[in-house]
């Protein structure tokens, strides 16, 4: 007998059918011998919803009020869903992520998970129940209810696979897998079999939103093989897990992008010692999450420093730098929302020459510019005009041919 953590996330979720049709699925795999734990997001946009109406009811929204109000969609789900289940002559029973066990630091709104306890799921699952557990929440130390931050229900999958040692963590959304680039932009773009860890970890981390980073980060640290599915066709879909040595790796697995983080850059900044790290120190005490960073060769002392930024990380980074420019020295500090990010990402890449330069060709070919390039071994990253994105990624999948198998 094998346990299996399942996640659904809202548009799986999004009306009273779905919830049967799930309920549906969890049954089928109960009946094939398998324990079940099911992690569920709140329906369709309804944390949208929520964000929606704290904003129309005050411009001051504490983040201790906002993760409870928040956390309340996911609630609302897995009561649902164990209705559904117990209508099927399932035995299941709901959990916060408090009840669950889920301990958290005290950041609200992106919190990190520090434990899970999990002992209440266990007595479920030893009792013959479904544990249907609400994602996207725990408890902090100061025992408040917080939330975990964008992609928060898979972090709770499959921090919960882990703790309850599960067999395999499957993540149920509206697409088939993870795909070599976005379809809406490149509709030959291919569903990928299997994905290495890492590569995961660099899709997600430059666009590509199917799975959350920090969910594929507790997956690769603790080995959970992650299968990403539609609730829609229940096809297979993309496994992630560890990379393959016996097999070699495609030069080139996918291009990704992403329209959802903004450039700073702080002008005429003294060429010495310690000045970047004051500047990045106070950002990360804001718990601004600095992506790409690039420093300008010195001119008659003075340098210029950009980096990106989340959007929604935006107002806070210029608060910060504009405090500090007159103590470090700086002469302006920029700000640009029109930018987008596009990378190209694959294991092979580590041991193959000319990647980036096909890339940076083909760019210029089309006419392109890059503002700023970022490199790991198995991904290279540009930033461009975000009304040039979309094309940036049409011009690059083909340019690596990526829909050949």
């Amino acid at each position: 007998m094998a346990l299996v953590v399942q996640k659904f996330g809202g548009t799986s979720l999004g009306d009273a059918d779905r919830f049967r049709v799930i309920a549906d699925h969890v049954s089928r795999t109960r009946r094939r011998g398998n324990d079940v734990v099911v992690v569920v997001s709140a329906m369709g946009k309804t944390t949208d919803d929520l964000v929606r109406l704290a904003a129309e009811v005050s411009a001051v929204q504490p983040a201790r009020e906002l993760d409870m109000l928040l956390s309340a969609g996911e609630r609302v789900s897995m009561s649902l869903l164990v209705m559904a289940l117990a209508g099927l002559g399932v035995d299941a029973v709901s959990y916060t992520g408090s009840q669950a066990g889920i301990i958290t630091d005290t950041t609200h709104q992106k919190a990190r998970i520090i434990e899970v306890k999990g002992d209440r799921l266990r007595e479920s699952l030893a009792a013959g129940r479904v544990p249907v557990v609400a994602g996207f929440q725990g408890v902090s130390i100061d025992r408040d209810v917080t939330t975990l931050g964008r992609g928060g229900s898979d972090t709770t999958a499959v921090a919960l696979a882990v703790a309850l040692k599960a067999d395999a963590c499957e993540i149920y959304t509206d697409v088939s897998g993870v795909f070599s680039a976005d379809p809406r932009i490149v509709p030959e773009a291919r569903r990928l079999a299997r994905l290495s860890f890492e590569e995961m970890l660099d899709i997600a981390a430059s666009g590509g939103r199917v799975l959350a980073l920090r969910s594929v980060e507790f997956a690769r640290n603790h080995h959970v093989p992650l299968h990403v599915r539609s609730s829609f066709t229940w096809e297979p879909g993309t496994w992630v897990a560890e990379e393959d040595p016996s097999m070699e790796q495609p030069i080139v697995t996918a291009v990704t992008h992403d329209v959802s983080e903004a450039k700073v850059t702080v002008t005429g900044v003294p060429d010495r010692p310690g000045i970047a790290a004051r500047l990045f120190r106070a950002l990360a005490d804001r718990t601004v999450n600095v992506d790409m960073i690039v420093q300008n060769m010195s001119l008659r002392g003075t340098t210029d420093i950009s980096f990106t930024v989340p959007m929604v990380d935006l107002a806070a980074s210029m608060e910060v730098a504009n405090a500090l420019a007159p103590e470090i020295g700086a002469s302006e500090v920029l700000a640009d929302d029109g930018i987008a990010k596009v990378s190209l990402v694959g294991a092979g890449m580590r041991t193959h020459p000319g990647v980036s330069a096909t890339m940076f060709e083909s760019l210029s070919d089309a006419g392109i510019n890059i503002e700023m390039i970022s490199t790991s071994p198995i991904r290279v990253s540009c930033v461009v005009r975000a009304d040039r994105v979309e094309e940036a990624v049409q011009v690059i999948y083909r340019a690596f041919d990526l829909s050949a198998p």
